[in-house]
């Protein structure tokens, strides 16, 4: 009984319940949601409930697993999500031209999906064991030691997974001290880019302009971006749509169930990547806001994690999980209304899909025992 009652306060424990009560808000929100995309109570909806259920005993697994053992553990699972990612080029299977999944024999898996988790441990680990000796080595090592999963990734290709990886790689070089003067001459590398993009957009689109470093389909979806209207039935349907169903939401939307884009089946992928227009639709602009508003109070706790945290590798590996639900929420809310291009990043606990939602309860669980982690005083 006593083993039992031990066990019973350890489970509860675990949990950071500010984190756990907004986590079980966004939950019940995503699956009203999906509710209304699917049309009704279908497989999907059933899928949904289920694959929340998982990433609920994935998130209370991690959990359960103390700070110091996740930094043992981070060298051997970068590795292993490396060599999953070297299997994938040489033995990946291959759908819809990309080559993203790997056959176990008796699991079949997309190996890109834990190195959002993997290479901000690793990372982490490798900032903590050189904090206080940092050096501009230290800082091109943990370049390279993000460079390799995110070139494995877009060669699949997946630019979304890759994005989200390098977002959260990249956080904890900055947090683990990246000076801000070093990332100026980014900055404006980036701007003069894209403003050079869009000046010779008519000269750079053409069909016979080779991009070189982008593949033909992401070509054409920023070129998409820039002008939707250029192929309006084809490569700028999903986008067009979109923007249509935000806009036609209005200030109060359009009640919910009532969602016309929605349910007349223009919305593109609504139950995945295209979900944000399902709720703007039929919520309107006052429960955009609030959405909203739930992710930047998710985030906020997060940091605020990150912030109390007892180590340098806990600090570095909550800010990173924070702010990759940022990234997650930024990229998909700009390509829903048309800011960002079109690059399969789903919106955290609403879009449908297991995958993603694993990686994010195991992100929740990660901050989770990072809060509840107290040091042994000696």
């Amino acid at each position: 009984m006593k083993r039992i009652l031990h066990w019973v306060v350890k489970a509860v424990t675990a949990f950071d319940w500010p984190l756990l009560l907004l986590l079980v808000l966004m939950t019940m929100l995503g699956m009203i949601v999906m509710h209304s995309a699917v049309g009704g109570t279908d497989w999907r909806f059933a899928d949904q409930s289920r694959n929340f259920l998982i990433a609920f005993i994935f998130m209370w697994v991690a959990a359960m697993i103390p700070p110091p053992l996740l930094m043992k553990l981070a060298p051997y699972v970068y590795v292993a999500g490396v060599v999953l990612l070297l299997g994938v080029e040489f033995f990946g299977e291959t759908s819809k031209g990309a080559t993203r999944w790997l056959d176990l024999g008796f699991v079949r898996i997309q190996p890109s999906e834990m190195l959002k988790i993997s290479v901000p441990m690793m990372l982490a680990w490798y900032f903590h064991r050189h904090q206080g000796t940092l050096r501009i080595l230290d800082f091109l090592v943990a370049g390279v030691l993000l460079a390799i999963p995110f070139t494995l990734i877009v060669m699949q290709p997946d630019l979304g997974t890759a994005l989200l990886v390098f977002a959260s790689g990249f956080c904890v070089i900055y947090f683990g001290g990246l000076s801000f003067r070093l990332l100026t001459p980014i900055a404006l590398a980036v701007v003069v880019g894209l403003s050079t993009l869009v000046y010779y957009e008519k000269d750079i689109c053409q069909p016979d302009v080779d991009w070189v470093v982008l593949h033909e389909y992401q070509k054409y979806r920023v070129c998409t971006l820039l002008d939707p209207s250029s192929d309006p039935l084809g490569k700028g349907f999903h986008t067009i749509q979109s923007m249509i169903a935000v806009g036609s939401g209005g200030l109060y939307g359009k009640g919910y169930m009532m969602g016309t884009q929605t349910h007349l089946d223009f919305i593109p992928e609504r139950t995945t990547d295209f979900v944000f227009a399902v709720y703007a639709e039929e919520f309107g602009l006052y429960g955009g806001v609030m959405l909203l508003v739930l992710y930047a109070v998710l985030i906020a706790r997060g940091l605020a994690i990150a912030a109390r945290a007892h180590t340098q590798f806990g600090r570095l590996l909550a800010g990173s999980m924070s702010m990759m639900f940022f990234v997650y929420v930024f990229v998909n809310v700009g390509m829903v209304t048309g800011v960002l291009p079109v690059v399969g990043v789903p919106l955290p606990f609403m879009s449908y899909g297991g995958t993603a939602l694993l990686t994010l309860g195991a992100a929740c669980g990660i901050l989770m025992s990072i809060s509840r982690y107290r040091p042994v005083r000696t």
